[in-house]
């Protein structure tokens, strides 16, 4: 067959960022996950497909468990909803001691449907309507109070169901991160927070059982939790000191990176910090801020993105290659940012599936959106690859299958490979019955 022919070039040279190894190239081929060869997934399940591994998720949640109970004597994880709510990713962490954390009324309910007893949640975020907050009275759920105005309201809730409301507040603090995360809950340094404190004192009503933060997202230091660990034990010391209250736990969130790259950044594996660095971070500053041993509080972590970002994989195959007006070579995806969301931020590892020609060039991978915003990889190091080649992305197990949109194109398929490596459909592909179930035409408008 003859060959295509393409005009000669002028290339400019990317010699991309390098480690201590050199300059690393996503040469490697990865044709199977987790034993499942990626054309028996594909045949089995279409592309684009994401794929989840159970063995990845239980080893982290092992891992950052094991990493936090040799350093401190009550610890108590608490899934993310938001991070990742498909009911099977759930039941993984919850079959493994996790609680649930949810921000909304139906992340709470989910966690109900999955079998979580009501004070093993915690209900966080700023948005609780009033029959949610009733249903999480009575279930006796953590309820984590976000402003004033929800501290009222739980107030009226309690003496109309003249029942007692378990809570903690979230607080934000001055960790010397910037810009410091102000938006949620109540401030320490300008003595919201202790005033809030001290209006729930008053209330026979409510119990304060814990103090909450969450810092930041996708920290590279372990010195703003060592931080908020400090000061939320000096304000549970202040708590008892003052107002002979005592708090049971603090709930330091989440926040730790998982080892994705940061656009614009090196993040490589030898810059971000270890879960066991955080964990002797967080753990000691509790110890060493003065709780009588009996006392200790338990400590609870809210982490996310850290426990399942390389537990997922998105598979997409190339819809066609092109030349862009400056020379660059392109290739077109069947997958774009509707369905990678973090493409938004992260230089996400791709790897082919087959072994190509050692040479490779710079590429910029685009998705099939409508939309001059639908660039997967703005500049990757990839050898040429053909119409129908599948491709895989690392690392997307956050927040991608709870931020997917159905623009332009549907959502896909989800499956779960379980630790004998056996796939299993977790979430069907949408089809267009199921969007337009939700649709009502008026009479005068139908075809």
């Amino acid at each position: 067959m003859k060959q295509p022919y393409e005009r000669p070039i002028i290339k400019k040279m990317h010699t991309g960022l390098m480690d201590k190894f050199g300059r690393q190239n996503s040469k490697e081929p990865v044709s199977d996950i987790e034993g499942v060869t990626i054309e028996q997934l594909v045949e089995n399940y279409g592309s684009p497909l994401f794929v989840i591994s159970e063995k990845q998720i239980r080893r982290n949640y092992q891992s950052a468990l094991r990493a936090f109970n040799t350093r401190y004597p009550k610890v108590q994880f608490a899934w993310s909803y938001k991070t990742n709510y498909l009911n099977s990713v759930c039941q993984i962490f919850h079959q493994e001691g996790s609680w649930a954390e949810v921000v909304s009324g139906f992340e709470y309910q989910k966690a109900i449907n999955n079998g979580v007893v009501g004070h093993q949640i915690i209900f966080n975020g700023p948005d609780k309507k009033e029959e949610e907050l009733t249903l999480a009275i009575k279930n006796q759920s953590l309820i984590h109070i976000d402003h004033f105005n929800e501290l009222d309201q739980l107030i009226q809730l309690c003496q109309l169901l003249k029942q007692k409301a378990k809570i903690a507040i979230r607080v934000n603090m001055d960790t010397g991160t910037y810009p410091i995360w102000d938006r949620f809950g109540f401030n320490l340094e300008n003595e919201q927070a202790w005033t809030a404190i001290k209006k729930i004192k008053e209330n026979q009503l409510l119990e304060l059982q814990g103090l909450h933060c969450h810092i930041g997202t996708f920290l590279l230091s372990t010195q703003p939790h060592e931080i908020a660990a400090r000061k939320l034990s000096e304000l549970a010391l202040r708590c008892k000191a003052e107002l002979q209250l005592s708090i049971k736990y603090l709930d330091l969130g989440g926040g730790f990176p998982s080892k994705n790259n940061l656009k614009g950044t090196y993040t490589g594996i030898d810059s971000i910090p270890t879960i066991d660095e955080f964990a002797t971070s967080i753990t000691e500053a509790i110890l060493n801020a003065g709780f009588p041993t009996e006392e200790l509080p338990l400590l609870i972590l809210e982490s996310g993105r850290a426990l399942i970002d390389d537990a997922g994989y998105l598979i997409g195959s190339v819809i066609a290659n092109k030349r862009l007006s400056d020379g660059r070579s392109a290739t077109i995806l069947n997958f774009g940012v509707n369905l990678l969301f973090t493409s938004n931020w992260y230089d996400h590892h791709i790897s082919t599936t087959k072994a190509y020609s050692e040479y490779t060039e710079a590429t910029t991978l685009f998705g099939p959106l409508c939309m001059n915003i639908d660039v997967i990889r703005q500049h990757i190091e990839l050898p040429l690859l053909n119409k129908g080649d599948h491709i895989v992305v690392h690392k997307v197990g956050a927040y991608n299958m709870t931020q997917w949109m159905q623009f332009i194109q549907m959502r896909p398929a989800v499956v779960l490979i379980d630790q004998k490596s056996k796939v299993h459909l977790i979430r069907k592909p949408e089809t267009l019955a199921y969007l337009d179930s939700h649709e009502q035409i008026p009479t005068h408008l139908n075809p």
